[in-house]
């Protein structure tokens, strides 16, 4: 293939249009993580412990996420306190895992040679 013929398939290759946003930030790529692990959900006290946050930061990131229509809150009680369970919804569940599916994608662009690990062939970045 001549050089300008290759650029016509590699137009845009790398550029990753699909990148959520709003799951890509760190604490929130935990979160949804978190909760797709948990598919009866998680209490706010196990989710801040699962993802290393303070009360603040997960509320913060928890309301995003809400508002994206990425997770659901129910409250409840639990002893003498008021507890919120999250889950993701239906979409949630969805978003991420075509988030993932990228995710997949760019490793495998970033090595298109497949690594065998234990007999299974799986893209990644291969051993230097």
């Amino acid at each position: 293939m001549a050089r300008s013929d290759a650029g016509k398939d590699e137009a845009g290759r790398f550029a990753y249009q699909g990148l959520d946003r709003v799951i890509h930030e760190r604490a929130r790529l935990g979160i949804l993580a978190s909760l797709a692990a948990h598919r009866e959900g998680l209490f706010f006290t196990d989710l801040k412990a699962a993802c290393d946050l303070t009360d603040g930061n997960l509320s913060r990131h928890l309301t995003v996420l809400s508002d994206a229509k990425l997770v659901t809150a129910r409250k409840g009680a639990g002893g003498s306190r008021p507890q919120t369970q999250y889950r993701l919804t239906a979409d949630g569940r969805r978003r991420f895992a075509a988030y993932i599916d990228l995710l997949d994608r760019i490793v495998a662009d970033a090595n298109p040679e497949p690594s065998v690990e234990g007999g299974r062939s799986r893209p990644g970045l291969s051993q230097a």
